[in-house]
């Protein structure tokens, strides 16, 4: 993620701000990628602290309108959990933004987002014909910790369940070309597996024994379709850890150049191997405060090639390229 110019004066922003350090009110606009310091705000603002333009007064911006089922706020602390959800989508959105996913120059359907709190029913996250579901009681940093070690992921972030069920969500766009297919089933495999079965497969059996050398995660290789979206997710983990490596004014000789821009860099090879160079560096910073890796992942030969297709796809596809 980039680091913002400050539009009524010196010093910087950051993607989540509502004010300046002075205490001006600002806005971001996804589309010209930059603050501004007028409304019309998202109407949203008041309620979830959403940073965003609206086209008008009154109205939604472009990623709470893509919301067309918010939380029962009835549910305990629902409404600053959906909030912190919220946060994590237009972060996902605007990163997909950078390769002109779901902005006004992208022709396709956009994600309907449907935000549930649980109550004594956990929710099942995931996506169908072009709904996204997400729980937003993960947002709870207990729950969610919970959650991670009855897994047994090493991961688990409400913006890397973004990318992971918006992932599911493009692979359902670009399914429509007849050129994608193909493509991706001689990488992936078969998506037309019986879905529940492989799940329970999984769930019921675990991974294969040899599951390192062929997938990024556990979780995919329980089927094509989670295979996607767990890669396709990482690319989004690993291209935004070096942007926003960049962005920050860190520097290293694995970078290409100063400013180099890695959204882009045509070349997957080049940008997957800069930034796991750069995360298994940030990785020995955070070991030297007694925290976990940042990411904790090991990216195999098979993994490599999954992640330069998803890379591919991305950055052209929008648009149909």
């Amino acid at each position: 993620m980039r680091v913002f110019s400050n539009p009524v004066g010196s010093g910087s922003l950051w993607f989540d701000n509502l004010a300046t350090a002075d205490g001006t009110p600002v806005a971001y606009d996804p589309q010209a990628r930059a603050f501004l310091p007028m409304p019309p705000f998202c109407i949203n603002r008041e309620i979830i602290g959403c940073n965003w333009i609206a086209p008008e007064q009154g109205a939604f911006c472009r990623s709470c309108a893509m919301t067309a089922l918010a939380p029962d706020p009835s549910i305990p602390n629902a409404i600053p959990n959906w909030a912190q959800t919220e946060a994590a989508k237009r972060w996902a959105l605007d990163n997909l933004g950078r390769w002109h996913w779901f902005r006004p120059e992208d022709p396709g359907t956009r994600p309907v987002f449907h935000m549930l709190a649980e109550g004594p029913t956990p929710v099942p996250m995931g996506h169908a014909q072009g709904v996204v579901t997400i729980s937003v009681a993960e947002a709870d940093p207990v729950l969610r910790t919970a959650r991670r070690q009855a897994l047994e992921e090493p991961y688990r972030t409400m913006i890397g369940h973004m990318r992971h069920e918006i992932a599911h969500m493009l692979w359902w766009r670009l399914s429509l070309r007849d050129d994608f297919l193909d493509a991706f089933r001689a990488m992936f495999g078969d998506e037309r597996a019986d879905y529940p079965t492989a799940l329970q497969r999984h769930y019921h059996e675990g991974p294969p024994p040899d599951w390192k050398l062929r997938f990024l995660t556990t979780y995919a290789s329980a089927h094509p379709h989670e295979d996607w979206a767990e890669t396709a997710a990482h690319l989004l983990h690993l291209t935004d850890i070096t942007d926003s490596f960049v962005a920050a004014g860190l520097s290293s000789p694995e970078l290409p150049s100063p400013g180099w821009d890695p959204y882009s860099e045509p070349d997957a090879e080049r940008l997957i191997h800069v930034a796991a160079s750069l995360a298994m560096g940030v990785n020995h910073v955070n070991r030297s405060m007694g925290l976990s890796d940042l990411y904790p992942f090991v990216l195999s030969e098979a993994a490599l090639r999954k992640l330069a297709f998803v890379h591919d796809w991305l950055r052209r596809g929008a648009q149909g390229r």
